[in-house]
């Protein structure tokens, strides 16, 4: 009898932002439910929307 595993994949991604305030770099999760906000200034980057983040900033790359 032979067992088999399922593997889920997820198409949730993480994506690194530059704040438009101060330039800094972070980065954050794509599909984040609360507000994000920049680590140094404290200027909000991502609002949450339905099952993804509207992201404020600008996308510097998306890792997969």
């Amino acid at each position: 009898m032979k067992i088999t595993k399922k593997i889920r994949i997820t198409k949730s991604k993480f994506i690194k932002v530059r704040c438009p305030k101060c330039n800094a770099e972070q980065i954050i999760f794509g599909k984040a439910t609360t507000r994000v906000r920049c680590l140094k200034c404290g200027q909000s980057l991502t609002r949450p929307a339905a099952s993804k983040a509207k992201i404020k900033a600008k996308v510097l790359e998306v890792f997969k």
